[in-house]
């Protein structure tokens, strides 16, 4: 009985091991454009009934949690994954973690994005924190493609609200030059999924909060232009899926709009689901047949991208 006990327990550790996400910081080495502030540091604004975070802000470690997809059914594809909060926060549960859980059922390996929020108090320059961050985690799943069995020509990204902006300037400042780099490792996604996203600072669709706080007080005209990403689509931007709401009373509809125009415009793979009813930050939204856009987002990622080798793209 002993032995059986004690096997029970190393079994147990064995299991827990190989089901442990993988917490990997972004910056070892230093992180780029900062100022350090012994006076500004993470908080977790809200936690669920277990303990969990919910939402966290003032980011001064970002790193990837990674969520490896079951060995079973793994694609060699991989997501990485932008909670959105205005710029202000990371709703790091329903657009983060159960999200990533989600990705699993269909083979995508997810890394969770805990990002820089843009602030004058640890950055240098705020406006270009974020965009750091995520092209340091794409770089990230790319150099380890091979330990991690993914394939690199099928590695996306996927955001939520603010983190839909910065999912969606990733895919088109991919190759923008905000941090020194010593490799040729692309950061541009494969494929983008955008839920409910902010696309555009323009004064008529905009989010100001986001636009607000990632621009600071002072925005100008040129960063407002730069920041507004359906200006910056072209033919190599990555094939994207958008699902949003007609009610949603926090970012505009408009935003998915006129980045699909743009994808379609430039020749671009573009898919859209345009939901009668659902609002602003439902993350999954598959207790709502009204707004289940993960069951559309899961044909169109086998039949566009899973489907298809590198030569189709």
């Amino acid at each position: 009985m002993r032995f059986l006990h004690l096997l029970c327990i190393a079994l147990f550790f064995i299991y827990s091991l190989l089901n442990a996400q993988q917490v990997i910081s972004l910056w070892p080495k230093g992180v780029p454009n900062e100022i350090i502030n012994p006076n500004y540091s993470e908080r977790v604004e809200t936690k669920d009934e277990a303990g969990n975070p919910t939402r966290i802000s003032r980011v001064t470690s970002p790193s990837l949690t990674i969520y490896h997809a079951p060995k079973e059914n793994a694609s060699g594809a991989a997501v990485l994954v932008c909670p959105g909060g205005g710029y202000a926060i990371l709703a790091v549960q329903h657009e983060g973690v159960e999200v990533a859980k989600w990705l699993n059922t269909l083979g995508i390996t997810a890394a969770v994005l805990k990002y820089r929020l843009p602030s004058s108090e640890i950055m240098k320059d705020q406006k270009v924190g974020p965009l750091q961050d995520a092209q340091r985690g794409m770089r990230i799943l790319r150099e380890n493609a091979d330990k991690w069995g993914l394939l690199s020509d099928k590695i996306g990204v996927l955001g939520f609200s603010a983190g839909g902006h910065l999912a969606s300037t990733l895919s088109t400042h991919y190759d923008d030059p905000v941090y020194s780099i010593s490799s040729s490792v692309s950061a541009r996604p494969d494929f983008s999924i955008l839920i409910y996203p902010v696309i555009s600072f323009k004064k008529s669709i905009y989010h100001g909060g986001s636009r607000k706080n990632l621009l600071g007080i002072q925005e100008t005209p040129d960063q407002i232009y730069r920041f507004s990403n359906e200006e910056w689509v072209d033919q190599f931007t990555p094939a994207t899926f958008l699902a949003h709401s007609f009610d949603d009373r926090v970012v505009p509809i408009e935003n998915s709009f006129v980045y699909a125009s743009a994808l379609k415009e430039n020749g671009v793979n573009v898919e859209l689901h345009a939901y009668g009813k659902g609002g602003h930050g439902y993350g999954l939204g598959i207790q709502d047949p009204e707004k289940n856009w993960p069951k559309a987002c899961a044909i169109w990622l086998k039949k566009e991208i899973l489907s298809k080798n590198s030569l189709d793209k």
